[in-house]
Parts: C-alpha cells; structure tokens; sequence
C-alpha cells in the first residue's frame, strides 16, 4: 500500500469514545469492555440480537414494531400482522481472523489500524463471551502466525497474543486464509479484520476455502482517514509501507485519481462479497469504536432478516 509521509494528524470528533482515548486505556481487556458496555448502552431503541443472528418466533403486531419485521407471507395466510422475533445462537464459534502484515502499523490519528484492529477484535471477542461463545485468534501476514483454537476458557490467551501482536512483514492472503479454512473444521463465525490491500478477486479465492466450509464470514475493512481521503498538504512522495519503495508524487494531481479508485474499491468490495454473502463493513480508525459496531451490527441484523 502506499500511504503519504507528513507530520499532520488530523483530529477527530468523538461522538461516544475516541480511540486515542481507548489506546490511552492499555489494558485491552478494559478497552474492550468499555467498548462493548458503550455498544450495549446505545441499544435503547434496538434489541441486541447479536453476531449470529437466528429466527426464534412469531408474535403478534404491536404498534411502534418496526414494519419491516412484519412477516407478509403469515399475514397473506392468516390476514393477521406478526413480527418475527430473532435471537443469538450460544455455544457458537467466533474466530478473530487478523492482518498483521506492515501496512497494518499505518496511522496518522494517533492510533494505527492495527492497534484499532486489536480494539474491534478484543470487543468481538468480549461481545461473544458475554454469549456463551467460544472465542478464538489466528494472526496473519504471509504465513499464519498465531493460532489460539476457539474455547470459552480461552478468551485470556486471545487478549495476550493480541497484546503482543506486532506487524512484522508484508502480506499474503490465499495461502493464510485457505489454511485456516483447514484448520477450522467446526462451522462457525470468521471475523476478518484487515486494510484489504488486494484486489477483490483475489480475496474471493482466498475466501473460498472458509466460505465451502460453511462459515458465516464477516468483513471489517480497518482504514486510516487519510487513506480514505487524501489529506491537501503537499507532500513530497508515497511510501510502500510493505516494501519501503518511494514514490515522488505531484499531489494534486494524484488525490482525485486516488480518491476515486478507492471509492470504487470499497464499492467493488461491497457489492461482491455481499453476492457471496460475506458481511462487510468498512471502519475509519477516527471513529469511535463503539458507535461504527452499533451502525454495523445494527446494518447486519437488517441483512439477515431480508435474507
């Protein structure tokens, strides 16, 4: 990847908790429940049903029920209004699937993407926890790196190894990724976290492996803001973060090009890993943690029950 060498970090808004203040915390397992009580407490006005989402039940319309619950198909039989009511499986599997490669140590904010990465899958992980799931870490870069089988009792050892996680190298995706669909042989949830620096095909196949084998596979593309929109102050060349190659750059000539083929990135990324039924979603390390997984899960939850 190629990102932009200055010294202007820009500052952000907070409208929950900001992540300089989470890094600012320390101890990830604080970190992560202070993120997740925030989640839950921002539930006011939808129930929490979860990463795996299952229907349980009818029950009748009642006003002020979101009509987009109603089931249509019971009302055509009966003539009757019922909501469906969903519920979270428990004794699920979650595997935190993370990027470790060079890119990831990229940050402009005050917090890298891959210490927000270490934040979203700490709260993940707690988020499951608090369901009874079975939480579990595989680090990546070009190899496999760590690997801590998902368990109830191994929530602990997940939180040190992303404690000690650092990005070491540059990245691979299909030989890491089709591994791991061979090493999980328990059907479960794969949470991805990654700046995907590679071409939508390309993750597709390295997907393959974990999507034939049955996974409910999600997405979480990590970005720094001034990767997302390149910043207006001149700078004099782009650094590959992955190889350390330099690039002089005209930067007022390359922000509109750039801007645009990663709009349509991001885009290409949305629609056919939607197609694949791969959940995406894409988090800017500025802002609060616990307000993009709300938007996140709350989109997530809307995807399962159109499906």
């Amino acid at each position: 990847m190629w990102v932009t060498r200055n010294n202007t970090a820009p500052v952000a808004g907070a409208r929950f908790i900001d992540p300089r203040v989470l890094a600012r915390i320390g101890k990830l397992e604080l970190v992560a429940k202070t993120v997740v009580h925030g989640f839950i407490s921002g539930l006011h006005r939808a129930p929490y049903l979860g990463l795996s989402v299952d229907f349980a039940e009818h029950r009748p319309y009642m006003p002020g029920d979101d009509i987009r619950r109603i089931d249509w198909r019971v009302y055509g039989r009966t003539d009757r209004l019922f909501v469906k009511e969903f519920q979270a499986e428990t004794n699920a599997n979650l595997t935190l699937l993370i990027d470790i490669s060079r890119s990831m140590d990229y940050g402009l904010n005050g917090v890298s993407k891959l210490e927000y990465s270490r934040f979203l899958a700490a709260s993940l992980g707690y988020l499951s926890l608090l369901q009874r799931d079975r939480v579990g870490l595989v680090t990546f870069d070009r190899i496999i790196v760590t690997v801590v089988p998902p368990s109830v009792k191994h929530f602990d050892r997940v939180l040190h190894a992303l404690e000690i996680t650092e990005a070491r190298q540059a990245g691979d995706f299909e030989g890491p990724l089709r591994k791991v669909g061979r090493i999980l042989r328990r059907r479960g949830i794969v949470a991805l976290i990654s700046d995907l620096y590679i071409e939508t095909n390309a993750l597709l196949n390295a997907l393959v492996e974990l999507r034939h084998r049955g996974h409910d596979v999600l997405v979480f593309h990590v970005l720094d803001p001034e990767e997302i929109r390149l910043p207006r102050a001149a700078v004099p060349q782009f650094e590959d973060m992955e190889t350390g190659t330099r690039l002089p750059v005209a930067h007022d000539e390359v922000r509109d090009p750039y801007d645009k083929a990663l709009r349509e990135h991001i885009e290409s990324l949305r629609l056919r890993l939607g197609e694949q039924g791969v959940d995406y979603g894409l988090f800017d390390t500025a802002t609060p943690l616990d307000h993009a997984l709300f938007d996140y899960m709350n989109d997530r939850q809307r995807r399962m029950q159109v499906r």
